[in-house]
């Protein structure tokens, strides 16, 4: 009797022992640490900026039928409205993306072409592809600018400019934002929801 006591003892205290010491032995373990993100920088804010628009001005440009590309609300003859002589959605990406190349230009020294200038870019871009790529080239010009700002630099003039690099650099999103909202109205015009409202409710939504 004595002997199987004992055994019943040994039984419990083994498991008991091997178990205290896998406790300590995982406890002992250094445990992962998430890793340490940078800290945020002047470039690194603005690049999530430009980021931001960029998608939602492209998002928009593809949603557009590319025979809508040259809607403008002046001819939906809208009684005591005056929509005469505005941009057409196609004249709209075309101006934002030869505003992002004057702008950002300012900052990065670049050389852009005469054609780009005069506000609507070159005239010779008349395709829903061209247009896009224009476009994509453009805010290409954007991450570069933000990659070249600094603490130090930010403030002082931009290339021909009495102004600071910051400003144009952060005036380019503004820029872009603004007419985001103008073509946002365009795609409505047209029956279409904007790709960035889409899911949301009509409380949530512009």
């Amino acid at each position: 009797m004595k002997q199987i006591r004992n055994l019943l003892l040994l039984a419990f205290i083994i498991p008991a022992a091997a178990f205290g010491q896998g406790a300590r032995s995982a406890a002992s373990v250094p445990q992962a640490t998430p890793a340490q993100q940078p800290p945020p920088t002047i470039a690194s804010i603005l690049d999530r900026e430009i980021t931001t628009i960029e998608k939602q001005i492209l998002d928009v440009a593809e949603a557009m039928p590319e025979d809508k590309f040259n809607f403008s609300p002046e001819s939906l003859n809208i009684p005591g409205a005056n929509y005469k002589g505005v941009r057409s959605f196609a004249l709209q990406l075309k101006h934002v993306a030869a505003s992002n190349y004057f702008l950002w230009a300012t900052v990065t020294g670049d050389q852009i072409p005469d054609d780009f200038k005069g506000g609507n870019g070159p005239e010779n871009l008349k395709t829903k592809a061209d247009i896009i790529k224009f476009l994509k080239d453009s805010f290409a010009l954007g991450h570069k600018a933000a990659a070249m700002l600094t603490a130090e630099n930010m403030l002082l003039p931009g290339e021909h400019s009495k102004s600071p690099r910051l400003y144009f650099a952060t005036f380019a999103v503004a820029h872009a934002f603004d007419h985001y909202g103008q073509m946002v109205e365009y795609l409505r015009m047209n029956g279409i929801v904007p790709p960035a409202s889409r899911g949301l409710t009509a409380t949530e939504g512009p």
